[in-house]
């Protein structure tokens, strides 16, 4: 397991090369049109697979291990792990975008579904801490904390979340309950939102290979209060890009941050293409989803939602970096 600054360490650590010349295409440059004619991006799990995770996650509460303890060794998927390892090459490889169907999270129940959604991660990477305290398995619920106050965690409201990125190569989101109304996962591909960008504003395109301030939101007390992040970085191929709306905005409140006109524009401008039909997939989350989304190819949001009373929305997350491509 990962701290925190291990993670986002890792995550950042990525290669470059030289600015492509051009467009960058590849199969992570995928449109939202292509996703709704494919639906190859959708993994169903059968009765066996599911079986087996039920027995490892089973085995493991048994012996009263918990998630942040249990190990990979501890979690036996003789006959599902190649299968994950496939979806660990199609996120590192591939579009980037994975989803399973078919978890009985309702007749788990919580304590049993998280030990296998923690269980699953392992075989797909390392999990790691998803903040200074060091959560490992996050929960995503509206806690009543206001939306409206922008240095609140967007997660812990009922609010919508802007384009972004986490700081792991992957995250995985486990539905556990749905909402009453909203609350729809938006993914883009944020190489297909680059090469657009590059098409209609080369200019905006070349500031994503420089620093860009992002807000460390009062999470840390050492320094300025933002770290400099360049969006893009380019290597064999792949572009791999960090993305953070609200905080690259928000950046501007602390003194000596690089955010003037050109940076807002930039960044009305990236939003706005990946809002755009042609880009945003949206999908529906079902009681049972796992939705992995590589975090170096994608960028994800979330609409607004309502709960129903007394069954709150409530998705798992997990933050993984994804093993070394010698090892899957």
């Amino acid at each position: 397991m990962l701290s925190f600054a291990e993670q986002a360490g890792r995550y950042f650590d990525r290669p470059h090369e030289a600015i492509p010349a051009g467009p960058v295409g590849g199969p992570a440059a995928w449109r939202a049109d292509e996703l709704r004619a494919r639906g190859d991006w959708l993994e169903r799990l059968s009765a066996d697979e599911v079986a087996e995770i039920e027995r490892a996650a089973a085995a493991a509460a048994s012996r009263g291990l918990a998630p942040g303890v249990l190990r990979r060794e501890d979690f036996a998927l003789p006959t599902l792990a190649r299968r994950v390892r496939a979806w660990a090459r199609e996120l590192r490889e591939g579009r980037g975008l994975v989803v399973l169907r078919g978890l009985p999270v309702e007749r788990w129940g919580d304590e049993l579904s998280a030990l296998a959604s923690w269980g699953l991660g392992l075989h797909l990477g390392v999990p790691g801490a998803q903040n200074p305290a060091g959560d490992v398995l996050g929960h995503v619920v509206d806690t009543g904390e206001d939306a409206d106050n922008p240095f609140v965690r967007r997660y812990r409201t009922a609010g919508d979340i802007a384009w972004h990125c986490d700081l792991a190569d992957v995250v995985g989101l486990v539905c556990l309950r749905t909402a009453l109304r909203g609350g729809a996962s938006r993914v883009a591909s944020s190489v297909a939102v680059y090469d657009e960008l590059l098409r209609r504003r080369p200019d905006l395109a070349r500031r994503l290979w420089e620093p860009v301030a992002l807000d460390l939101r009062d999470e840390t007390r050492a320094g300025p209060g933002w770290i400099p992040v360049v969006p893009c970085r380019h290597a064999g191929g792949r572009l791999r890009t960090f993305w953070h709306s609200d905080y690259f905005r928000s950046a501007e409140r602390h003194a000596g941050a690089p955010v003037g006109p050109v940076e807002r524009e930039l960044f009305d401008t990236f939003d706005g293409i990946a809002s755009e039909p042609g880009f945003a997939f949206d999908m529906e989350f079902e009681q049972g989803d796992v939705q992995l989304v590589s975090n170096h190819v994608v960028v994800h949001a979330r609409t607004a939602y309502e709960d129903a009373p007394g069954r709150e929305r409530h998705l798992l997350r997990l933050w993984l970096t994804l093993d070394d491509p010698a090892a899957a």
